[in-house]
């Protein structure tokens, strides 16, 4: 279970990241002060399930599936959008992070999920 927790962790992280490129490199915002902002504001569903997603809480691991399923909307409107060719690709990446993300909480859920029955019984 922690394999797959490192997992889940580490595409959290790859969606911080990229969010960080996107917004600081590729597509910045003109005033460094909103610009950060705007970067604080975006990756905040990602800062705020870690400390459940660190304890393997089921809870945790259902609002991590909910926080992908942002990420996902943000890369298809990025994959859609007319803009740049690096905007795209940041677009793509961003689904692929975003579903492996939704797979590897589902399964965490799973785990987490029978981790608890067997505790109870």
């Amino acid at each position: 279970m922690r394999g797959w927790l490192f997992v889940a962790l580490l595409l959290t992280g790859c969606l911080f990241a990229l969010t960080g490129l996107r917004q600081f490199f590729i597509d910045p915002v003109s005033n460094p002060i909103t610009n950060t902002i705007w970067f604080a504001l975006q990756v905040a569903p990602l800062a705020m399930i870690l400390p459940g997603l660190l304890r393997l809480h089921t809870r945790a691991c259902f609002y991590t599936i909910m926080v992908a399923m942002l990420y996902f909307i943000h890369g298809v409107m990025g994959v859609m959008s007319t803009a740049t060719q690096a905007l795209r690709w940041t677009g793509i990446w961003e689904l692929v992070f975003s579903c492996l993300l939704i797979a590897v909480a589902t399964w965490l859920l799973r785990l987490a999920r029978a981790r608890d029955a067997s505790l109870e019984a």
